[in-house]
């Protein structure tokens, strides 16, 4: 075997977010792009050097070709196996799965989550630990360290592998092991919950529609819901991976999963819907004529986790993060468990997690995980909500109502600005930083400041600080405002305005969420100044 030195320098902008690094297609064809990040990494982490690596994407444009560069850069670094799913598909929850279930070194993710793909849109790449989970910020800065002074990295001058055939391979001296990913997560989830019970629900006529969206998802749903679970064939929908997701963006919301939101609001709706994202850690989940949202569907699964085989009198605690909706904690003080509120980031449930604090978890942005793996999982979290179905034999809407009788309803929205000035979107924080602590007292329209900061999280494992994770505005009657910029896009700054109101009466559980929450709209619009800093006249997407 021989390894190749090649001469290279620096970028600038390789700097990863919460969910790893993520730019156009075209950035990481720039030549050395991808392989100085990925010699990065091989030069800052060094734990369990003799264990496998695993690596898998999900699917989208430029997915085969980094794999090939991943391996022989791995390869030439000394690694000696490399599990790799088939295809080089893996989601991103099925990675962690993997992760764990070798106690590998760690992964290298390939994904830009729900973003579009495409020649012309979006890659991402991610390094997962041995936890399984994402990296923590002290590895994602070392990482991004080491790409400021990278000067070469190591390669071998060998073919392109099959990647398509399932066995084992070499690369120089590495061993790469190609495997059918869907057979593990799938014999994971029938150990958490009750097959026997959602097999006997389709068989009673129950219908269903999982829409795929062209992503990672469709093998692993096709697999569980019609081979294992015994689905009618057809209610996995766009059900093959396409490296464009066949046009689309894969986002299971109501405005990029319109098909499926409309078809469970039709006429010939079935019972139960649902979708997941590009690399399948997020989800969205209807009832006929009925939206779930993500904060509810958390609190939904904490109060019914006694139904499901891996959670009945296991449960240890619930943690969200600060912009989801504060349904859970109502569950969690009625159960007597502790609830944790964190910065919006997977990693940070992963301390809580691996502590053992916690079990359920998830974030308003369509993602719910548990302790089962270290990533949000999106068909995990559908077929919880089968089993639950399958449980108690009623309608989604049902369930629901019947929670909000016992728990009083958190009408909850998000409303979306993507591909905003970044100036713009940084001064519009900045300001309302700047004025929070003015506010505490202030009477706004009907409502009341209680308080106002900027959220900063002390992590009770490792005593980590986060600070400035989102600007707080609360009221007196427990309604929340709340302003974030994310850092999933790879255009600008999306600017994320979180809004929340507890109704406990039950004759005012039936409102037009948008409707019920209108006085905190316009405040949340009238205080940031939105309209005027932003240009824009309406969210881009209202969830």
């Amino acid at each position: 075997m021989s390894v190749e030195t090649i001469t290279t320098q620096p970028f600038k902008d390789q700097k990863p977010g919460t969910s790893g690094l993520r730019k156009k297609v075209k950035v990481f064809e720039t030549p050395n792009y991808l392989e100085n990040f990925v010699q990065c990494i091989f030069d800052t982490q060094h734990e369990q050097p003799d264990a496998p690596l695993v690596v898998g994407g999900d699917g989208r444009y430029y997915n085969r070709q980094a794999i090939q560069k991943i391996l022989r850069i791995a390869a030439a670094n000394g690694c000696t196996r490399v599990i790799l799913g088939q295809g080089g598909i893996l989601s991103t929850p099925a990675a962690s799965n993997l992760i764990r279930q070798h106690n590998a070194r760690g992964g290298i993710i390939l994904s830009a989550s729900h973003n579009p793909g495409g020649p012309d849109e979006d890659f991402g790449i991610k390094f997962n630990t041995p936890n399984g989970g994402p990296a923590p910020e002290k590895v994602t800065e070392a990482i991004y360290t080491a790409t400021l002074h990278i000067n070469r990295y190591h390669t071998l001058d060998e073919p392109d592998i099959d990647l398509d055939t399932l066995g084992q391979v070499l690369v120089g001296d590495m061993e790469v092991d190609i495997v059918d990913s869907v057979s593990a997560y799938a014999d994971l989830m029938e150990r958490l919950f009750d097959f026997d019970q959602i097999r006997a629900l389709f068989q009673s006529g129950f219908r269903m529609r999982f829409d795929a969206m062209h992503a990672v998802t469709g093998p692993y749903a096709r697999e569980i819901l019609e081979n294992r679970l015994g689905a009618p064939v057809g209610t996995v929908v766009n059900g093959v991976p396409l490296e464009d997701f066949g046009g689309g963006h894969p986002d299971p919301n109501l405005v990029y999963a319109k098909e499926l939101a409309d078809y469970l609001f039709g006429p010939d709706a079935p019972d139960f819907g649902a979708a997941s994202d590009g690399d399948g850690d997020r989800n969205m989940v209807l009832g006929r004529h009925f939206f779930v949202t993500p904060s509810d569907s958390l609190a939904l699964l904490a109060a019914n986790a006694a139904l499901a085989p891996g959670y009945n009198g296991n449960i240890s605690g619930i943690a969200r993060s600060m912009p989801t909706s504060q349904a859970a904690d109502r569950v969690a003080a009625k159960l007597g468990l502790p609830c944790y509120e964190t910065p919006t980031g997977w990693k940070f449930f992963g301390n809580l997690l691996d502590a053992g604090k916690i079990t359920l978890c998830g974030e308003e942005s369509f993602g719910t995980g548990s302790d089962h793996v270290r990533e949000k999982d999106g068909l995990w979290a559908v077929l919880f909500w089968l089993n639950i179905l399958a449980a108690r034999r009623q309608s989604v809407a049902e369930i629901v109502r019947e929670h909000w009788r016992i728990y009083g309803r958190n009408y909850y929205t998000r409303h979306d600005y993507e591909a905003v000035d970044s100036t713009a979107a940084n001064e519009l924080v900045d300001t309302l930083r700047s004025a929070s602590a003015t506010l505490p007292g202030q009477q706004l329209g009907s409502y009341t400041v209680d308080y106002a900061d900027d959220f900063r999280y002390l992590d009770p494992v490792d005593a980590s600080v986060s600070a400035n994770q989102g600007i707080r505005i609360g009221f007196k009657d427990g309604s929340r405002i709340v302003y974030r910029l994310s850092g999933t896009g790879t255009q600008g700054a999306t600017l994320r305005v979180y809004i929340e109101a507890y109704e406990p009466d039950p004759a005012k559980h039936d409102l037009d969420t948008q409707q019920a929450l209108a006085e905190l709209i316009d405040i949340a619009n009238r205080l940031a100044g939105i309209r005027e800093r932003t240009g824009r006249e309406a969210p881009t997407v209202i969830t």
